[in-house]
């Protein structure tokens, strides 16, 4: 690799970093955001738990058609429209606060912002500019650097929200979502030479069938919907569930700042891992831990320190799926089509979570409680450990 090679690709992964870190940090303070939404606003729990589920299902309908785009017209251009639909999907409910605004602006705008601009297009980007030998510690770097925002982004609406309302904190979040705009400009603004992807929208459906049609993609699809359904229910609920337990209100937000901050150097191991095991065996893995640790955290009374010790093992494991399931497609089809490919897989993903963020208002609202949700989690976590542990390697798969 040439020095201006490596410099672009150095320059890439940095902004990639922070635009992913904007992009996943904001939606990760939406459960910060739930009671105080309700207090102040008079927004009722089930419309801004639906808002958050619907942010959900936006982002994987959405995710596939943002990945092709990006695989044929370059990701950045991609990335900035994500400025956009974020500004607008913080600004409107934090403009005008309601059930209405909420469910449009977090239930739509912002789940096509963390489409266009989130984790995944990031790192088919660095995965399409790193050399082969180094793209999964590279991706792991990448996806690490994303989590800095849930660490950052948290306290800092934790605090907006308590000095200044929930409405303001969302506005402070949609003018900061601004920055994703210069910094897209770095990433793969232009398809790199020679990269022929399938064909953009116009392929994707054929795409779609032919990469489910493989068993081992199916596998790892089924998998990630219980990275959605655990995920997105913690990261909406925890926050409402600890206060429940009462706990005191800004334990759930250090909960979520502990995941965030352990999630870094999670992340970058498991991308490291991606290039010296089999990803899929890490990921089986990875479910297997925080299965167990959902599991015990529901069976413990909880305590500060149990919680913080809860989220930080979780936080480990937070987002490592991520560089580990890019790792596996990119293993078995290549990076040519890796934004679409991660983006049919990604949707089952986000199927989980619109059900976890869903399910759990709704449980809330009628019951008062999370009481019942915990052993779902535990359920949903232990068929993702089977599933991704019966993927067989590439070369077997050829064999067969």
């Amino acid at each position: 690799m040439n020095p201006d090679t490596r410099k672009a690709l150095w320059v890439a992964l940095i902004s990639a970093a922070f635009t992913a870190s904007l992009a996943m940090g904001t939606r990760q303070t939406f459960g910060l955001l739930l009671l105080p939404m309700q207090m102040e606003n008079g927004v009722d729990p089930w419309a801004f738990g639906l808002a958050v589920a619907l942010h959900n299902l936006m982002w994987g309908l959405a995710q596939p058609v943002a990945g092709s785009l990006a695989d044929k017209y370059g990701t950045g251009r991609v990335m900035a429209f994500g400025g956009i639909f974020y500004l607008l999907g913080c600004g409107i409910p934090g403009l005008w606060p309601n059930n209405a605004s909420v469910l449009l602006g977090i239930g739509f705008f912002s789940g096509l912002g963390v489409a266009c601009a989130g984790t995944g297009m990031a790192l088919a980007a660095i995965g399409r500019m790193a050399p082969p030998e180094k793209r999964g510690e590279l991706i792991g770097i990448a996806s690490a650097g994303g989590s800095m925002g849930q660490a950052f982004m948290v306290p800092l609406v934790y605090q907006l929200s308590g000095a200044y309302g929930a409405a303001a904190a969302l506005g402070t979040a949609a003018v900061a979502s601004l920055l994703i705009i210069p910094l897209s400009r770095n990433i793969e603004w232009n398809p790199q030479p020679g990269r022929k992807p399938s064909g953009g929208l116009r392929a994707l459906p054929g795409l779609a069938r032919m990469s489910l049609a493989d068993r081992d993609f199916a596998l790892l699809t089924g998998g990630f919907f219980a990275c959605g359904f655990q995920l997105a229910f913690l990261t909406t609920h925890l926050p409402s569930h600890l206060a429940l337990c009462g706990m005191s209100a800004g334990l759930g937000a250090t909960a979520l700042m502990l995941i965030g901050l352990f999630n870094i150097p999670g992340s970058w191991l498991c991308g490291w891992l991606s290039g010296r095991m089999r990803p899929e065996m890490a990921l089986g893995g990875i479910y297997l831990l925080r299965t167990l640790a959902i599991a015990i955290f529901a069976m413990a009374t909880p305590t500060e320190l149990g919680t913080m010790v809860f989220a930080a093992v979780m936080g480990f494991v937070w987002l490592g799926t991520v560089p580990l399931t890019s790792a596996a497609i990119a293993q078995r089809f290549g990076t040519a089509d890796l934004g679409a490919l991660y983006g049919v897989c990604f949707f089952s993903h986000q199927i989980g979570g619109f059900l976890g963020a869903a399910s759990g208002a709704v449980l809330l609202q009628f019951t008062g409680s999370f009481a019942a949700f915990w052993p779902v989690m535990v359920v949903v976590g232990g068929i993702a450990v089977v599933l991704n542990w019966m993927c067989r390697p590439p070369a077997q798969r050829a064999l067969a």
